[in-house]
């Protein structure tokens, strides 16, 4: 990609321009249209005209040398992105010029099937269905629903730091990159330990509490996780199976296995099996309708894990990318 800044009298100055490389992996032959998102940094505020073009196929080219070969020799234009909501598809844009941003607000830049905000959003939402159920739950079971909610604030605080303590774990770097990134691990081993200890000092009912809060906790997970698809986190590996969706992971819009689909629908499922299960009273033994939903969840996760373009054979493991980083 190469950039030059509208409205330059004379020699441009060295943040009047720029050329920059994107090695792009893992694009399946076969699997369509593809996006490529970038962001330049250190440049002149205002208006960008921006062109790109491709330097090479996978195997063509393997130095600079045979790089700049095959950019001099076969030049072949990339045209600028357009995103259609309605069509659901990608198509060519027009070449027009690119705006600067503000360095904390690039992430709100226009990505092709990406809706800034919509994970924090969806996640709020997916809290306050959570509450509102477990509450409508508790009440029917004869629990305190003032005493259920504190417990429940206190296991979703803690539930978060977990979350990103997990998440600091699996990927280590700069703390600034930490900032971005939650596991959803993390919050499953704190938030229901954090939830127990605040049961006992409230004086509630462990497992009949538990059961009741089941429900709404999955209703969440399959909130959230429509909002992890919007957002272009978690995102599935690229594919060219029909039955993959065409989303992104920020920087690469392409057809893709639909992980965070599927565990909403894996959400969707166990809230209202559980739901069914508590209002018919089944299986009789407290906690059992929750300890058993979750341990589905979990192995269902696992087996999504490996479907994710940021593969992980497990929850607790960091993934292949990061550990060749590391290794580099």
């Amino acid at each position: 990609m190469t950039g030059r800044r509208v409205g330059i009298h004379g020699l441009p100055g060295p943040r009047d321009t720029f050329s920059q490389d994107d090695r792009i992996d893992d694009i399946v032959p076969g699997s369509g249209p593809v996006s490529v998102t970038t962001w330049v940094n250190g440049l002149e505020p205002g208006e960008w005209t921006v062109n790109a073009e491709l330097v090479g196929r996978p195997g063509e080219v393997t130095s600079d040398a045979g790089r700049d070969r095959w950019r001099r020799g076969r030049p072949e234009p990339i045209q600028p992105a357009a995103w259609s909501w309605r069509r659901w598809g990608l198509s060519s844009g027009p070449a027009t010029p690119v705006k600067t941003r503000w360095a904390p607000l690039a992430p709100m830049a226009r990505i092709p099937a990406v809706l800034p905000g919509s994970f924090t959003a969806l996640a709020v939402l997916g809290v306050v269905v959570a509450l509102v159920t477990q509450a409508a739950f508790v009440g029917r079971a004869n629990i305190s629903v003032g005493g259920s909610l504190a417990a429940s604030l206190l296991a979703i605080a803690f539930g978060l730091v977990g979350a990103k303590l997990w998440y600091a774990a699996l990927h280590p770097g700069p703390w600034r990159q930490l900032l971005g990134g939650w596991s959803v691990d993390g919050f499953l081993v704190a938030a229901p330990l954090a939830a127990v200890v605040a049961l006992l000092a409230f004086g509630l009912p462990i497992g009949r509490f538990l059961d009741a809060t089941a429900p709404g906790m999955f209703f969440a997970v399959a909130i959230g996780r429509v909002g992890c698809f919007f957002t272009g986190c978690c995102a599935g590996r690229c594919t060219r199976a029909r039955w993959g969706v065409w989303s992104s992971d920020r920087r690469i819009g392409a057809r893709r296995v639909p992980t965070q689909l599927l565990e909403s629908a894996t959400g969707l499922l166990l809230g209202a099996a559980s739901m069914a299960l508590v209002l018919a009273g089944v299986p009789g033994v407290d906690g059992a309708v929750f300890v058993a939903a979750l341990a589905v969840y979990v192995v269902i996760r696992q087996v999504l894990l490996r479907r994710r373009a940021e593969s992980r054979l497990f929850s607790w493991r960091r993934s292949d990318a990061v550990a060749q980083g590391r290794a580099a």
